[in-house]
């Protein structure tokens, strides 16, 4: 490859990450340019090219950024997530938020970093645990993502068996409904009266305000402010804030407790935030 062929290859990546750093506020830097092919890599093999630097040049150059950017933000999105991880922040819930919500009203819960789902059906599992000990419990769960494709997933509610392990098995007999694919993979779909409680939506951070209900009891926000830069992850979380009611906990990520800075927010717990009253 001539040195002339390797700048503008280079200069083509650069452009795809100002592009999508623009659009998410997720910073790609240039050490990451492995990661960024190997995820384009499906996508360049649907458009039918054979190579990275083909496919930029047809997006760039050839007018397919509109049609190919909302491919390009599925793939290039974080979407790693699992049933109960970082399980303290459910044991939290649970042991501190649950018993002081008044039941006269459905407590609100919002997944806002949601992925395919498993943060937002994890927590219906452990809320409807709750209701069986605590007559007259009710909830409402919103899961927001910014790839349409895990969206679509989430509402779904399909996952491998091997999706599935870190459920407890009590919990997998009640919750979950076992059965194959047509080619014959094993696979579990959340019940269907727990799907109903639990509700998806395609949602960007950084476009606010948001589109989402105030007065939220609950809100995660886990493992996705580590991607944005140091005024984003403030923007983002005065934003996130906003959205809570006095008296509403916000949850990050273990490693985002620093991100947290909104002056509204008291911290109770590893990565659990509380809004005070004003």
């Amino acid at each position: 490859m001539t040195s002339a062929i390797v700048a503008v290859d280079r200069e083509l990546r650069k452009k795809l990450c100002a592009i999508v750093t623009q659009k998410t506020g997720i910073q790609l830097p240039e050490n990451k340019s492995a990661m960024i092919e190997g995820r384009l890599r499906k996508r360049i093999r649907a458009v039918g090219v054979p190579d990275v630097m083909t496919y930029l040049e047809l997006v760039f150059e050839g007018g397919q950024l509109a049609t190919e950017l909302p491919h390009i933000i599925d793939v290039l999105t974080t979407n790693k997530t699992d049933f109960f991880r970082e399980n303290a922040h459910f044991d939290f819930m649970t042991k501190h938020i649950l018993p002081k919500h008044q039941t006269r009203r459905a407590l609100r819960f919002w997944s806002a970093a949601s992925s395919t789902g498993e943060e937002a059906y994890t927590t219906a599992i452990v809320f409807a645990e709750y209701a069986k000990r605590q007559p007259g419990f009710q909830f409402t769960i919103l899961g927001t993502d910014i790839s349409s494709t895990v969206v679509s997933k989430a509402r779904q509610g399909v996952y491998s068996r091997d999706e599935i392990v870190d459920i407890p098995k009590p919990m997998q007999d009640d919750y979950l409904e076992l059965g194959h694919s047509s080619d014959g993979r094993a696979l579990a779909r959340v019940i269907k009266p727990l799907r109903e409680k639990v509700k998806f939506a395609q949602m960007n951070l950084t476009a606010m305000p948001y589109p989402v209900d105030k007065n939220m009891d609950v809100i995660f926000l886990r493992n996705v402010l580590i991607y944005f830069n140091d005024a984003m992850q403030r923007q983002v979380i005065k934003a996130i804030t906003d959205h809570l009611r006095p008296g509403g906990y916000l949850i990050v990520g273990h490693s985002e407790s620093a991100a947290a800075t909104d002056p509204r927010l008291t911290q109770h717990a590893a990565a659990v935030f509380r809004k005070e009253a004003v």
